[in-house]
């Protein structure tokens, strides 16, 4: 069954060292979901909170990969994972890394999950913010639901939020295949889709490719580039377009074509190589994977 993969680690979800740290943890979601609320804090949230964040902790958003995070979360309080940090000694992080932390807990319970890269319109009406929440499979009700890890109390006052956040409704998470997909059935503005100023297809392709990748577990960075993320609306080839509508066909829906999706997966437009671009606010490097 396609949900078995994901109730298991992988390259970037893997806790290495710290994995007995998380024996202590509950085994229910809502249990899960509160203790990465007391683990992390988003970047663009700790203003809100009364938090000034130095360049330094900024910096934890670019940490990535799990061991990683639990090493520096650690650093800042030793105690068990299950105790909640003041804010000021949570792991600075992103909607991403709320997600993948997520889904590295579940997936340490045995509980299939999976991260997804797309758009949330829940933050601003009319617009679909890039955005990144976890997937994770209910055998009770014999399906996939998008759980927002990121969305605590306050965020959720804050944002007047009136669905379950455990069960996000699929037309408040638009999965990037699905955007990619409106748009270009002209459905959709591509304009409405994006962050800041950053907007339109170019960008819906980004968050799709990415998405694509969490899909074979290998869930990056949202500045991190490669393949056909890389390349501009003109210079796409007719080849490349059947590729992605392809793929969005696949991925659109609550089920997902895994072994599909695996195959295209191959494809070296979509596979994230061994080294890629990260892009941050000083520039560019070159990660490897």
């Amino acid at each position: 069954m396609s949900t078995e993969i994901y109730r298991h680690q992988g390259l970037i979800t893997e806790p290495g060292q710290y994995a007995d740290r998380l024996g202590e943890l509950p085994v229910d979601v809502p249990g899960l979901v509160k203790i990465v609320q007391g683990l992390l804090i988003h970047i663009f949230w700790a203003q809100d909170y009364g938090l000034k964040l130095t360049e330094e902790r900024q910096q934890e958003v670019q940490l990535g990969y799990v061991p990683f995070q639990l090493q520096r979360i650690f650093e800042l309080d030793d105690s068990p994972l299950t105790n909640p940090r003041p804010l000021k000694k949570r792991l600075v992080g992103n909607c991403r890394d709320f997600s993948v932390l997520l889904c590295s807990f579940l997936r340490s319970k045995g509980i299939s999950a999976r991260a997804r890269c797309g758009f949330g319109a829940y933050f601003r009406p009319g617009k679909f913010e890039d955005h990144w929440v976890c997937e994770y499979w209910d055998p009770g009700q014999n399906r996939w639901c998008l759980a927002d890890a990121q969305l605590d109390e306050f965020q959720k006052q804050a944002l007047a939020i009136d669905f379950d956040t455990l069960d996000v409704p699929r037309d408040q998470f638009i999965v990037g295949g699905k955007a990619w997909y409106w748009c270009r059935q002209g459905q959709a503005d591509p304009n409405d889709f994006g962050i800041a100023d950053m907007k339109g297809l170019w960008f819906i392709r980004g968050d799709f490719v990415r998405d694509i990748a969490a899909l074979n577990k290998v869930e990056l960075l949202p500045w991190d580039s490669w393949g056909l993320i890389e390349k501009s609306d003109a210079d796409l080839t007719a080849a490349d377009l059947e590729l992605l509508d392809q793929a969005a066909l696949l991925t659109l829906g609550d089920e997902v074509d895994l072994g599909a999706v695996q195959h295209l997966y191959g494809d070296p437009r979509l596979k994230v190589p061994p080294v890629f671009h990260r892009y941050t606010a000083t520039g560019v490097e070159k990660v490897q994977l």
